[in-house]
């Protein structure tokens, strides 16, 4: 399965066209915003009516530009974009997991309770690859350091990385640490940035 993934793009129109060049050219099976797909909503109902003439599906979570109501929302109305925050989403031997907002938060309480949601899933479920899509950065990986702070990502989702290892987790939040990856066991992590980029799974 071919994914272009992407975060942080923040209403940026030259962006967009690459996403749509590289969508073209590399025709992948879906596209993953893993949010901030806008600019406090900027123009946000322009790049989903852009995205949909590319006819690939979509998966998206609100990063802390977008309220959750407003993704939700958003994807009802176009149907090629599918909101997996704090949802799963299954196709074929893969589950995606999403957690969106915030981004801030090295303490998480919220992703400690929505974890056990998910891995009862995986319980259930022992077969399945996990994709993790979440706005947050991991904590101590290179997606999360900052010079002047360093390490500044969310714990609880390391935690879960840690004992789950999901196959892929994509993250974002920090403009800093676009386009880095880590690894946490045999978990790949990407901040992918923005126009994103293609990943094959």
């Amino acid at each position: 399965m071919k994914l272009l993934a992407f975060v942080d793009l923040h209403s940026n129109t030259h962006d967009l066209k690459k996403i749509i060049e590289i969508s073209k050219k590399e025709k992948p099976d879906f596209l993953v915003c893993a949010g901030d797909i806008s600019d406090f909503g900027r123009h946000i109902i322009d790049i989903f009516k852009t995205l949909e003439n590319l006819k690939i599906p979509m998966l998206i979570i609100p990063g802390n530009h977008e309220t959750d109501k407003e993704i939700h929302e958003l994807c009802k109305k176009f149907k090629f974009a599918v909101d997996i925050d704090r949802g799963c989403y299954e196709i074929n031997d893969y589950c995606f997991f999403g957690y969106g907002g915030g981004g801030f938060s090295i303490e998480d309480q919220d992703f400690e309770d929505l974890a056990k949601k998910f891995k009862k899933y995986i319980k259930e479920n022992p077969n399945k690859k996990i994709i993790l899509v979440v706005h947050a950065p991991v904590y101590k990986t290179k997606t999360d350091y900052l010079s002047n702070l360093g390490h500044q990502g969310n714990k609880a989702i390391r935690n879960f990385i840690e004992e789950i290892q999901p196959k892929l987790v994509l993250c974002g939040h920090f403009h800093d640490t676009a386009r880095t990856m880590d690894k946490i066991g045999t978990s790949l992590i990407i901040n992918t940035g923005s126009p994103g980029q293609i990943i094959i799974i």
